[in-house]
């Protein structure tokens, strides 16, 4: 449990810091802040990650479960109908070429068998 919280902690520093990162590195010891603040997190002595996710970021989660889950259902329904939508025209697309590629071999095929007439096949000697 100590890790999980330390891993939700950790990612939403991530999520963060990508955008502090623009606007703040600048400030004097930007970068010695950052490590302390991970440490700090990472410490079983401190137990950062542990205090930040029981005071902020559970109940964050809590209030919002509704709408993320609800979030998490249009998410599935919607992978879901484009899923379909692109399998649809994937196989569309694969049995178009299918068709256009056995139409053209066999056009050559034909031509082939064409070109070997009795007469040519005749006049093989054969090897007993």
């Amino acid at each position: 449990v100590r890790w999980m919280m330390y891993w939700i902690v950790f990612a939403i520093f991530m999520a963060t810091e990508t955008f502090t990162d623009i606007f703040i590195s600048w400030f004097p010891f930007y970068y010695e802040i950052k490590m302390a603040f991970v440490i700090w997190l990472l410490s079983p002595y401190t137990r950062g990650a542990s205090l930040l996710y029981r005071k902020i970021v559970h109940p964050t989660l809590s209030r919002k479960e509704q709408e993320i889950d609800t979030y998490i259902v249009q998410a599935k329904e919607r992978t879901y109908a484009t899923m379909v939508r692109f399998g649809k025209k994937g196989l569309n697309i694969a049995a178009t070429a299918a068709v256009q590629a056995a139409a053209k071999s066999q056009g050559a095929l034909a031509g082939r068998l064409r070109s070997f007439s009795m007469q040519d096949l005749r006049s093989i000697p054969d090897e007993a």
